[in-house]
C-alpha cells in the first residue's frame, strides 16, 4: 500500500496565504490574528525531528515543537517541489515543479529545477501559479524576499518569488538584521527570509554533524533576538521546505547495476531518494512491467507506484493538470530507508558526496516545524 504524502495536518500551502489573510484581517487556515506586518522564516533542511534530537542545542525553538505544530511538507520533499508549494499556495500538481530534475518534453531533456534555467525554460510559465507575492501586491501589501545573492536572478528565484522584491544579504546575521530593517518601517509587509546554511551543512556533513549543530545554535540566538524586538502587531513564523536524513555509503544502490531496473528507461529525473524514471515507449502496460522488477528488487526499501498510482494516491495533491502529468515519471521509486539511488553510468558521480538526503515521503523527510513567534505566537 502506497503512503499518503499529505496527513490530516495542514501543509506549507497554507503558510504564505494564511499570513497575507491575516495581514487583510480575515479568517485563515492556521487560524493567525490579524497583524500590520508578517515574517516568515524559511529554514532549509531543518526537519521536525532533527530539531527534537538536536533540543539543547536550540533552547527558542525547540520548546516550542509539539504535537500541534508540525506540517507536512509534501511530496516530493525537495527544495524546488516545497518552495514553490509555499511560495504559491498551491501543491506541485498544480505548480508544475514536480521535483528536482525533471523531465521536460519538448526539449527532449531532464533538467535541473534549482540551477538549470535558461532560455528555453521560461520561469513565468514553467512555473504555473500565481504567488502569494503577486496577490499580496493587489491587495496593496508590500512583499520582501531576503536571502543570499548568488540566487537574486535565478531562473528558480523568477519563477517562485516573482512579486516581491528581492533583499540580498550573504550571512544568516545579515539577513535577520534586513528583516529587522523591514520591520522597523511600520508600513504593512509580508517579509519571506530565506536560510540556506543548515541544508548546505547536511548535504556536505550530514545533520548529524557538530557543524549543522553549531548553525543550528546560530539560527536559534537570531531567531531569539529578532523575537525579542518584535513589536504588537508584527507576527513571525517559522518552517521549513523538508527534513534531511543521513545515508551512509553503505546505502549507496547502483540501481543500472540490475539490468531489469533500467530496462526500457530512457531517462533518470528526480534525485536519489525520488527517482521519476522515463520510459522510451511509454505506456500503462510498460509502467506497470517496471514497477513490479522494481518492486521485486527494492520492495523492502522503497516505495514504488507507477505516474497512475502516484497520482491516485495524491503524491501530488488532489488533483495534477495534464500539463505537468508529463513531467512525472512514468514510476517512481521512493526510498524508505537510509538508502540512495544512483547510476553507476553517470561519469560525474552525481550527488554520490552528499550525507544528508532528502525527496522521499518518510516522517524525517515530510514533517517540519511550524513555530509561532510575537503577535502569532
Amino acid at each position: 500500500m502506497l503512503p499518503a504524502a499529505f496527513s490530516t495536518r495542514s501543509s506549507l500551502a497554507a503558510v504564505l496565504p494564511s499570513c497575507l489573510a491575516a495581514l487583510e484581517g480575515a479568517d485563515n487556515e492556521l487560524s493567525l490574528p490579524a497583524v500590520r506586518q508578517a515574517v516568515v522564516i524559511v529554514v532549509d533542511g531543518l526537519g521536525a525531528s532533527a530539531l527534537r534530537a538536536r533540543a539543547g542545542h536550540a533552547r527558542t525553538l525547540a520548546p516550542l515543537l509539539g504535537k500541534t505544530t508540525t506540517i507536512d511538507s509534501g511530496f516530493p520533499t525537495t527544495t524546488a517541489a516545497a518552495l514553490a508549494t509555499l511560495a504559491t499556495g498551491t501543491l506541485p500538481g498544480v505548480h508544475g515543479l514536480v521535483g528536482y530534475k525533471v523531465r521536460d518534453d519538448l526539449h527532449d531533456r531532464v533538467v535541473n529545477q534549482l540551477s538549470g534555467w535558461d532560455d528555453e525554460l521560461d520561469p513565468a510559465t514553467w512555473q504555473r501559479s500565481r504567488t502569494v507575492f503577486e496577490v499580496a501586491s493587489d491587495s496593496g501589501v508590500k512583499s520582501w524576499a531576503i536571502g543570499m545573492p548568488k540566487y537574486a536572478d535565478s531562473g528558480f528565484t523568477k519563477a517562485i518569488l516573482r512579486g516581491a522584491e528581492y533583499v540580498s544579504a550573504r550571512t544568516m546575521a545579515d539577513r535577520f538584521a534586513a528583516a529587522e530593517r523591514i520591520l522597523a518601517n511600520p508600513a504593512q509587509s509580508l517579509t519571506y527570509l530565506y536560510v540556506a546554511e543548515l541544508d548546505q551543512i547536511a548535504h556536505a556533513r550530514g545533520w548529524e554533524s557538530p557543524e549543522w549543530t553549531e548553525a543550528l545554535e546560530q539560527l536559534d540566538a537570531l531567531v531569539a533576538g529578532l523575537t525579542r524586538r518584535l513589536v504588537p502587531g508584527q507576527g513571525m513564523l517559522l518552517t521549513a521546505d523538508h527534513g534531511v536524513v543521513d545515508v551512509p555509503v553503505s546505502g549507496h544502490v547502483l540501481f543500472d547495476t540490475a539490468p531489469e531496473l533500467v530496462d526500457g528507461v530512457a531517462a533518470v529525473a528526480g534525485e536519489p531518494r525520488c527517482l521519476h524514471l522515463h520510459l522510451e515507449h511509454p505506456g500503462e502496460e510498460a509502467a506497470r512491467s517496471l514497477a513490479e522488477a522494481w518492486r521485486s528488487v527494492e520492495g523492502e526499501r522503497a516505495w514504488v507506484a507507477t505516474r497512475a498510482e502516484a497520482v491516485e494516491a495524491g503524491w501530488f495533491g488532489p488533483s495534477v493538470d495534464p500539463e505537468v502529468l508529463p513531467r512525472i515519471g512514468d514510476v517512481l521509486v521512493a526510498a524508505r530507508k537510509r538508502v540512495a539511488y544512483y547510476d553507476s553510468r553517470d561519469p560525474l558521480r552525481t550527488g554520490q558526496n552528499m550525507v544528508g538526503q532528502h525527496g522521499s515521503l518518510t516522517a524525517e523527510e515530510t514533517r517540519v516545524p511550524l513555530l509561532r513567534f510575537g503577535a502569532f505566537a
